[in-house]
């Protein structure tokens, strides 16, 4: 059967695999076909909802024989919230899927040797382990089909999250999975207090409205950060919220807000007021504490950051005689983190902002052997740079989603540091640069680590030796 046209019906699909974005994936008439709603040994009748040249789309209609690894979802959004789309798929089997994406990008992708891989190192807490979630206010609610059905009213103010491929559409969430407590607590009442006080929520195609952006962090130490942000000034309203907030949650540790009357939510350039609190809070690692301000990066699941750092740490092999690099330090949780077993560790980092907050961590640990650059990876790490502060043993790169610049890249070739400990966000660009790397080097191990359950997304750390 020859798929032609969208909206055809099919029978009796068997669901085979997942792809590296965490897509159901089936076969039909050799053509792959990416379903929605499914996961690996369903057997389906679906929906073609959009055909290419090389793959189609679809839509599960009817679930005719459920796989075994299905399972029910906790989250009533769930479908509709693009931030768990594996809730249905037990814990197990999205491991296993995991490592397979690791294995298949290395095999397809980078083509180079690697050993078998290390099991993954799987999280304790499926649920409940972020450390920070984001929210937005709305004043176009998100509609399921069955509230639009219902021919009711519904109040179409919102404080939750974006809908998938919906700029300005926000599904209203009572309960998210994702972060402990009080963080569910906080946004009800927020919400509950802005709708008593007719307070206005955000419309973001006509830019207008008072409430913005919600974001809470939690730490491992207990302590709290809540900042919230508005559109416009309105005084009297502002300090009604937080001394709110205040009273209704006396364990705040940083309470915080933003005037946000840009076009886009990020508010890195913002002012950040302290209302009350402190303007940061305190997390802690192996004895190691870290200062996380409203704007610093900082692994968003703290119990597998840790799990994170001690296999980068352990694959690095430190002596305490090494100079280390670590590309991409961020606010300098790594470079921290192995300071104790180097001789010297030099961090570079794109965001100067984060620099800062590198120097910072490491005055607050009494961390003397680190030194912190800011500026462009690509610009900043050349053979001068090199020669200025010397030729590191190791080096530690954990870059973003994008992984490394090809000029970064061809300044590791040249360096020719005896080690490098390569942690990365998305296996595919990693297997891209180990491929470009494979002149030089060869690949020893390769750890994946899972730092987002119910999420396709998997960490991989791979150890590099000088051929």
């Amino acid at each position: 059967m020859k798929i032609k046209k969208p909206n055809k019906i099919i029978e009796n699909v068997e669901i085979i695999d997942t792809s590296s974005e965490g897509k159901a994936v089936a076969r039909v008439d050799d053509l792959v076909v990416f379903v929605e709603g499914a996961v690996p040994g369903d057997t389906c009748t679906i929906l073609i909802s959009r055909i290419k040249k090389k793959f189609a789309e679809a839509k599960l209609l009817k679930l005719e024989k459920p796989s075994p690894q299905r399972i029910e979802s906790v989250c009533k959004h769930f479908g509709s919230c693009g931030g768990c789309k594996w809730q249905h798929l037990n814990y197990e089997a999205q491991l296993y899927y995991k490592q397979k994406h690791v294995h298949d990008s290395l095999t397809r992708l980078a083509k180079v040797e690697f050993p078998e891989l290390k099991p993954i190192v799987g999280a304790t807490n499926f649920y409940h382990y972020r450390n920070k979630l984001e929210f937005t206010f709305s004043a176009k609610k998100w509609l399921t089909k069955e509230e639009i059905e219902s021919g009711k009213e519904f109040n179409r103010n919102a404080l939750g999250f974006h809908i998938p491929g919906l700029f300005d559409k926000i599904i209203d969430i009572e309960t998210c999975y994702l972060q402990k407590d009080p963080s569910n607590a906080i946004r009800n009442e927020v919400r509950d207090f802005a709708l008593k006080n007719n307070f206005s929520f955000f419309d973001i195609r006509d830019k207008h409205g008072f409430l913005r952006n919600l974001l809470i962090r939690t730490a491992n130490t207990g302590e709290l950060m809540v900042l919230v942000s508005f559109f416009r000034e309105e005084k009297e309203n502002q300090d009604a919220l937080l001394n709110h907030l205040k009273t209704k949650f006396p364990e705040i540790t940083s309470l915080l807000y933003i005037i946000n009357p840009k076009g886009n939510e990020t508010f890195h350039d913002l002012d950040v007021h302290c209302f009350y609190g402190r303007d940061y809070i305190i997390e802690e690692m192996e004895g190691l504490q870290f200062k996380i301000g409203p704007k610093s990066f900082f692994q968003t699941n703290s119990d597998q950051a840790f799990e994170l750092y001690k296999i980068t740490r352990k694959l690095a092999g430190l002596t305490g005689n090494e100079l280390v690099y670590d590309l991409y330090t961020g606010t300098g949780t790594i470079a921290c983190f192995v300071a104790k077993q180097a001789k010297k560790v030099i961090g570079i980092e794109y965001v100067e902002a984060a620099i800062e907050d590198a120097k910072v961590n490491a005055e607050l640990n009494k961390i003397d052997n680190t030194v912190f650059y800011a500026g462009d990876m690509k610009d900043l790490l050349t053979t001068d740079f090199i020669s200025k502060n010397g030729k590191p043993d190791v080096i530690i790169t954990d870059p973003p989603r994008a992984g490394m610049h090809e000029e970064v890249v061809k300044v590791l070739n040249e360096v020719k540091a005896k080690k490098i400990v390569y942690v990365s966000c998305n296996p595919s660009t990693q297997a891209r640069d180990l491929a470009a790397l494979d002149v030089n080097y060869r690949v020893m191990e390769v750890q994946p680590v899972d730092m987002f359950p119910q999420t396709h997304h998997v960490e991989n750390v791979v150890l590099l030796e000088l051929r």
